[in-house]
């Protein structure tokens, strides 16, 4: 009689595996076309714009063109700008930028939690912080270059009124939309008022505050750039200047090109920080 072979079980695909390999494959699939297709309209539109302006259907000295514009990139690399080194120019404007996005965060999410927590605070302070919102705050710009100088804090000023707010009504509304029942329970269970604001509505209003983080970290580079422009002794936003009074277009655009690389992989490092603290909640591929 043979002995007995004995083997590994055999993998059997269920059909819910199936299903989720068919979702995985047709995730891939669209994101892979979506980003072909943001190359090909990116690709259309500046090769558009290169025909345009050498056929001179647009005016080539007040629009340049987008082989300038790499050139003057190049330039500014590779040489240097009048002011220093191109790295130096974004450091600065990012470090304005982001201490001013910080102070903001900071400070919109405090205020918003407490207003959406304390209603008597919200009463008497709603008014006022409508009518400052409705102020055009860039405006403010001018003002706080008198305040503070020609030095970083006038940016970082510029940039914290620009970020303060988005934030400031999402952390409110989120602070407003909690679920009522979990706060019930947390006060059955013996919470006291801190450790419900710590342990139940600020994580059930994360969700709000990194939605206003996404946009508002541009607001901070807005706020530190029109600061820059105004007045300033360094910074991609002196640049802007700069190449403005020299009626330099390709420096503008040159200028601009690099604030969006800043935001882009700004955009990026906040999406990946929000995956990584939201991994419970399910992908939009899987809806």
């Amino acid at each position: 009689m043979s002995p007995d072979v004995i083997s590994a079980p055999a993998t059997v695909d269920t059909p819910q595996s199936d299903r989720a390999h068919s979702r995985a494959r047709a995730a891939r699939k669209r994101k892979a076309v979506v980003l072909l297709a943001r190359v090909l309209l990116l690709v259309a539109v500046l090769g558009l714009w290169e025909v345009l302006a050498r056929t001179e259907v647009i005016d080539p000295f007040n629009f340049s063109m987008p082989s300038k514009i790499w050139d003057q990139i190049h330039t500014w690399i590779t040489h240097g700008t009048a002011l220093g080194s191109l790295g130096e120019q974004i450091w600065v404007t990012l470090q304005e930028a982001l201490i001013g996005w910080i102070i903001g965060v900071v400070a919109g999410v405090l205020c918003g939690i407490a207003l959406g927590r304390i209603a008597f605070l919200a009463d008497v302070l709603g008014p006022y912080i409508k009518v400052l919102n409705s102020i055009p705050r860039i405006v403010l710009a001018p003002i706080f270059v008198i305040w503070f100088g020609l030095g970083p804090s006038s940016k970082v000023a510029s940039a914290v009124v620009l970020v303060f707010f988005p934030v400031f009504f999402n952390a409110f509304q989120g602070a407003r939309e909690v679920d009522r029942n979990l706060v019930a329970n947390a006060r059955i269970l013996g919470a006291s008022d801190r450790r419900v604001t710590l342990q139940v509505v600020i994580p059930s209003a994360t969700s709000w505050i990194f939605t206003s983080l996404h946009v508002s970290f541009g607001f901070a580079l807005i706020g530190a750039i029109v600061g820059e422009y105004i007045g300033a002794t360094k910074g991609v936003g002196l640049l802007v200047a700069q190449s403005q009074g020299t009626f330099n277009a390709a420096g503008v655009y040159a200028a601009m090109v690099i604030l969006a690389v800043v935001a882009l992989v700004a955009e990026g490092l906040l999406t990946f920080a929000e995956r990584r603290i939201f991994r419970w909640k399910p992908s939009d591929s899987e809806h």
